[in-house]
C-alpha cells in the first residue's frame, strides 16, 4: 500500500504510506474544524456584546435528549422550532425573544441535547451553543419526567453543568422543569405533582397540553426580578384600579390592612415600571432602603 515515486525505467524509494496520508488527511479535516469553531466563537461573541446593549436578560433551556426543550421553546415562543425524537437534534442555539405576563421581557434560548457520559471534547465541539448557558440569568433543567431513567438522566445533566462551571453557587439560577406530565398515569400524576411542590424551584408541566406553564412563568419573573428594586405604596380603599395596576404589573411581596381602609403595598418593580408607578401613584410610593432590598 505504498505509493511509489520515480521514472525513466527505475523505481525510486517509498513514497507516503496510506496511513501517513490518511492521518495526514484526517489532520487537516480537525484543523479545518478547529477554524471553524473558533469563527463561530467569534460570531457568538459579536451577537452577546449586541444583546448586552439590549438589556433583556437571557433564560436557556438545558436538559436531557429527548426531554422535550424545543417543544417547550415553541409554546413559550409561539414559534415553530425543530422538535424531533432525534439524538442532537438541536444543534443551533435558537434564540427568540419573550415577553412575561407581567411585560418583563427576556431572551429564550435553546439548546444541544445532554446525552450519558458526553466527552469533554464533545463539550468543547458544542460550546458555541452550551456558551448561553453559562451566560444564562435563569438555567431551565428540562427533565422528561414520564421516563423511567428521569432520574440518571438529571445525573448526567447536573454533571455537565458543573464541568461547564455552572457549580453549586450558581444552582439558585436553575429552575427544574418535569416536563411531559400529560404521559403520565392518574396515580403517578398526583405523586409527582405532590413531589414537585415540595421541591424548591420546580414545576411540573406538559409543554404539549400547557399544562403548568402559568407557575413556569411565575418562577422565571421571580427569579429574574430577585434583583428588582422594592417599593413601599400607600393606596386608598377606592382606589381598585391601582391595586390590579400593582398586581399585574410587579410582584405583590406584602399588603398590610389598616383600620382606616388603606392598604400598604410592599412590590417588586423592574426598571421601565417603576417609572410608570411613579408616574401613577405620585407622593404614595417609595423606594425602600437598600437594607430591606438586601433582606428581601
Amino acid at each position: 500500500m505504498e505509493r511509489q515515486r520515480g521514472g525513466f525505467g527505475f523505481l525510486g524509494g517509498p513514497g507516503e504510506s496510506q496511513l501517513e496520508a490518511d492521518r495526514r488527511l484526517i489532520q487537516e479535516r480537525i484543523k479545518k474544524i478547529e477554524t471553524l469553531l473558533e469563527s463561530v466563537v467569534k460570531t457568538r461573541e459579536l451577537h452577546r456584546k449586541g444583546r448586552e446593549r439590549v438589556p433583556y436578560p437571557i433564560v436557556a433551556l438545558v436538559g436531557y435528549t429527548n426531554a422535550g426543550k424545543s417543544t417547550l421553546f415553541n409554546k413559550l415562543t409561539r414559534s415553530d422550532v425543530l422538535a424531533k425524537d432525534l439524538l442532537f437534534a438541536t444543534l443551533d442555539p435558537t434564540m427568540r425573544r419573550i415577553e412575561l405576563p407581567r411585560g418583563r421581557k427576556a431572551v429564550l434560548s435553546d439548546t444541544v441535547g445532554f446525552i450519558s457520559d458526553l466527552p469533554t471534547a464533545l463539550i468543547a465541539a458544542f460550546r458555541a451553543t452550551l456558551e448561553e448557558v453559562v451566560e444564562a440569568d435563569v438555567i431551565l433543567h428540562v427533565r422528561d419526567i414520564s421516563h423511567p431513567e428521569t432520574e440518571e438522566q438529571a445525573e448526567d445533566v447536573n454533571r455537565v453543568l458543573s464541568e461547564l462551571g455552572i457549580g453549586e453557587d450558581r444552582r439558585e439560577a436553575v429552575i427544574e422543569v418535569w416536563n411531559k406530565a400529560d404521559l403520565l398515569k392518574p396515580e403517578l400524576l398526583e405523586l409527582r405533582r405532590s413531589q414537585a411542590a415540595r421541591k424548591p424551584n420546580c414545576v411540573l408541566v406538559s409543554a404539549v397540553t400547557g399544562v403548568g406553564l402559568d407557575a413556569l412563568y411565575d418562577l422565571i419573573e421571580h427569579r429574574l426580578g430577585s434583583a428588582d428594586p422594592l417599593f413601599e405604596v400607600f393606596l386608598d380603599p377606592t382606589d381598585g384600579k391601582g391595586q390590579a395596576w400593582l398586581h399585574e404589573s410587579g410582584e405583590v411581596l406584602e399588603r398590610t390592612m389598616f383600620e382606616d381602609g388603606r392598604a400598604r403595598f410592599v412590590v417588586r418593580l423592574t426598571t421601565d415600571k417603576a417609572g410608570q408607578a411613579q408616574a401613577r401613584f405620585g407622593n404614595h410610593i417609595r423606594l425602600l432602603e437598600l437594607k430591606r432590598q438586601a433582606a428581601e
